[in-house]
């Protein structure tokens, strides 16, 4: 019997040919077998997957930073006179001509700083939280899906709240910080500890739902596409399921945005109401009683505009970068 180099082979019984009982064999060849990326092997670190995570945290917040800081800008509540925009075409046009346009990267070092390290906790703990519940095994796993990506927000979101306040408290029209270690100084020497987390249930009361939407509709895009594609690591089919998981998370949860930016940005209102606003229920009463239900949806094509991009080149870079660790330690 020969072996042939394509893969494995497999010999079933022969059958008996003539009075002498000779044995065909017949030898049936099968193709290399598909790696899986969806599941992490026993030597897949958490160090590779945290480095994973990072990468794709910095991917994203890098390129996608500018839109971010047009959606910033357009979701402030009682706004100046001089940021007051029509939509993301006039407020491109505005800010560069008033203010240049290097100032659509401002803050930029911030949300880079802090993105990193958490988006390293944020994919590390989605891995463990869904390999616990069984995400990884065949078939689909909403559930585990959503608890995996409600757990991963609350872990990372608790780092980067400090940094996406300082991020905001930079974007705003007219900010006078300098960098962020200025804006830092500043924010805890004049508000206290306090003001850096002022936001967070806010944050978590936007970013749960959010990811575990967004986790859901990713994994089960994903197993969707691959049905129709080849198995394994696909960049097209991760961009695209991250771009439409991404986008529609992000317009369902547009009005608490709304609310998180008024309650981050209030120290730098002049109005005083603002400035005064004290959490969650506080900052929605503001917005209702001065715009009504459209308040809560300003800047949502902003949102949505940077969410799906965003969360199309977080999931490839992840997956890519998933893919590269897990082919080098497998090799090991």
């Amino acid at each position: 019997m020969s072996t042939a180099s394509a893969g494995p082979v497999i010999q079933p019984a022969g059958r008996m040919a003539g009075a002498a009982g000779d044995q065909q064999a017949l030898n049936v060849v099968e193709p290399p077998e598909e790696y899986d990326y969806e599941s992490l092997p026993p030597n897949f670190s958490l160090a590779a997957n945290m480095a994973a995570g990072a990468f794709a945290g910095i991917a994203e917040h890098s390129v996608m930073y500018p839109v971010d800081l047009l959606k910033t800008r357009l979701q402030v509540v009682n706004p100046t006179p001089a940021a007051i925009y029509t939509g993301l075409g006039n407020a491109i046009s505005t800010i560069s001509r008033a203010e240049g346009y290097l100032s659509l990267w401002r803050g930029v070092s911030s949300v880079v700083l802090g993105a990193g390290p958490a988006h390293a906790v944020y994919f590390a703990t989605y891995e463990v939280v869904k390999q616990a519940m069984g995400g990884n095994a065949a078939g689909h796993h909403p559930i585990a899906a959503a608890s995996s990506g409600a757990c991963a927000t609350i872990a990372s979101d608790a780092f980067m709240n400090p940094f996406d306040v300082i991020k905001q408290r930079m974007q705003v029209h007219g900010s006078t910080y300098t960098s962020i270690s200025d804006c830092a100084r500043t924010v805890f020497r004049q508000e206290g500890l306090r003001a850096f987390y002022v936001s967070y249930p806010t944050t978590l009361t936007m970013t749960v739902p959010f990811t575990a939407l967004q986790f859901t509709a990713y994994e089960s895009l994903t197993k969707v596409m691959q049905r129709r594609r080849r198995a394994g690591y696909d960049p097209l089919t991760h961009c695209t399921a991250g771009g439409l998981a991404g986008g529609f998370a992000a317009a369902a949860t547009t009005p608490l945005d709304v609310v998180k930016t008024l309650l981050q940005t209030r120290g730098v209102s002049s109005d005083s109401e603002i400035r005064h606003a004290r959490g969650l229920f506080d900052a929605g009463g503001i917005i209702w009683r001065r715009e009504g239900a459209k308040g809560f949806f300003r800047g949502m094509n902003a949102r949505v505009v940077t969410a799906a991009p965003s969360t199309a080149i977080c999931w490839s870079a992840y997956e890519v970068a998933k893919a590269y660790f897990i082919r080098m330690e497998d090799e090991k």
